[in-house]
């Protein structure tokens, strides 16, 4: 067993980890760079803000939504033959968009086909992490979590480059083929060997428990399995969570598509524009590994939810700066600032999922809450275009993105001090039956010094932070 460990851990794991790096940069970080597109392709197809801002948020939306596919895929294809699909259609999918004519075709290639590429390749690389990984996992995840910080770093800062040199048809092109480096990434995740030790395999489901073809009682034990309808119907907790994110969603992700355009149109330059969502990629470079190691501290355990709804509420607040100025040495501020509270909610958004929800029932509740996280993903780029179009002021998109946060954040810290009361207050039996997942600090303790099985869950889930 320890030689098992040791090959698990040997020289390739880093490799794989370098490839993990790599993936969470060309995916994760790539929808932030979208926004110094926005006017261009707004001019180029005659369309509206909330017109525009659908591609965005179909792409972001799929990167999410794809997570219970990814995950059949993997269990039947492996990691290494998930990412590749994933790298291919992602290239594919910019390709393509690189010739579309109308709007409509953008949203097919460069919004569906890519996303859900990007989808397969990080979620899979995430995967893979995780088998190669057991001793020094949470060091490993920390790391891959710097890849993310790095593409939204570099990512805009390319864009700017090549809209200038190649226009957005080239800068597309382009893209295709870095993207395709998630195929390379992919290539070098070797699939696991059948010496490793079964706690170091099971992350992936067994051929046994692997939906059959054609079999409706099989297909709707797999929905179960990655769709936890159950949890959402019994869990209170899992509820107001979920119910709490999916409204702080509308708001959070209007910042990464508006503040390029809101700073050029109060005539911010568009290279020192371009630069702010670079400010906010490099300040995560240190802030979200060190957000992540921080609470996943057993000290925290009990907190988390708190502290999430606090860096949701720091969030909202913050987006109140750009309506007070748009002068560029404001903005700058603003994005540090804006980076703190991102960094938070990246690195605690699944810990807390962790801590509401049974360990044996987190895959599915996680594949249900990224569902439902990616219609708000969906909706809330083209609702926060039609209010500017309908106003004409970049004002209202950030009131509309503090709005949302602010008071889901209130919602979330308020419904957790009640359950919370509730659960002290009652009997044991009574907090049982209405809050199936009462003593989170309690079950974290032990699920911590449980099965590897367990670990995996904990200690791999958040890295796909938003």
């Amino acid at each position: 067993m320890p030689q098992a460990l040791k090959r698990s851990e040997g020289c390739w794991a880093w490799v794989v980890l370098l490839a993990s790096v790599v993936t969470q940069g060309l995916t994760l970080g790539f929808p932030t760079c979208i926004g110094i597109f926005f006017t261009e392709l707004q001019r180029e197809f005659q369309a509206s803000n909330s017109e525009t801002s659908w591609f965005p948020s179909i792409l972001t939306a799929m990167l999410h939504a794809g997570g219970p596919l990814c995950s059949v895929l993997v269990g039947c294809f492996g990691c290494r033959a998930t990412m590749l699909l994933g790298g291919v259609l992602a290239s594919l999918g910019m390709v393509a968009g690189s010739f579309c004519r109308t709007l409509g075709q953008l949203y097919l290639t460069a919004g569906f086909i890519t996303g859900l590429g990007m989808c397969f390749s990080f979620q899979s690389s995430i995967t893979a992490l995780g088998l190669y990984f057991t001793r020094w996992r949470v060091l490993a995840n920390a790391l891959a979590s710097a890849g993310v910080s790095l593409g939204i770093t570099l990512w805009p800062l390319l864009s700017r480059y090549l809209l200038e040199e190649l226009g957005w048809r080239g800068t597309f092109l382009i893209f295709g083929g870095v993207l395709l480096h998630c195929c390379v990434c992919g290539a070098v995740v070797r699939p696991v060997p059948a010496s490793m030790t079964p706690e170091a395999r099971e992350g992936l489901p067994s051929p046994s428990k692997r939906p059959s073809r054609g079999c409706p009682a099989a297909c709707g034990r797999a929905i179960q399995r990655h769709l936890a309808f159950d949890v959402l119907r019994d869990n209170v907790g899992y509820c107001v969570y979920t119910l709490g994110v999916v409204w702080m969603i509308m708001g959070f992700p209007l910042p990464h598509v508006f503040l390029v355009p809101y700073a050029v149109r109060h005539g911010v330059d568009e290279h020192k524009a371009a630069l702010l969502i670079s400010i906010i990629g490099f300040s995560n470079i240190f802030l979200r590994p060190m957000a992540g190691l921080l609470a996943g501290r057993r000290e925290f355990a009990g907190h988390r939810k708190y502290l999430f709804s606090l860096a949701a509420l720091l969030n909202g607040l913050t987006n109140l700066v750009c309506v007070v100025s748009a002068d560029f040495r404001v903005l700058v501020g603003y994005c540090l600032v804006y980076s703190v509270s991102m960094s938070g909610i990246g690195a605690l958004i699944f810990q807390v999922l962790m801590d509401i929800v049974p360990m044996d029932r987190f895959s599915s509740a996680l594949g249900l809450f990224t569902v439902l996280e990616s219609i708000s993903i969906l909706i809330s780029p083209p609702l926060a275009g039609f209010l500017l179009d309908a106003t004409d002021d970049f004002s209202y998109v950030f009131y509309m993105s503090s709005f949302f946060l602010i008071s889901a954040a209130l919602f979330m810290g308020g419904s957790f001090c009640v359950l919370g009361k509730k659960e002290r207050q009652g009997p044991r039996a009574e907090a049982e039956g209405a809050v199936p997942a009462a003593a989170p600090e309690q079950r974290l303790a032990v699920e911590d010094t449980g099965s590897p099985e367990k670990r995996l869950c904990v200690e791999i889930m958040y890295v796909t932070s938003v």
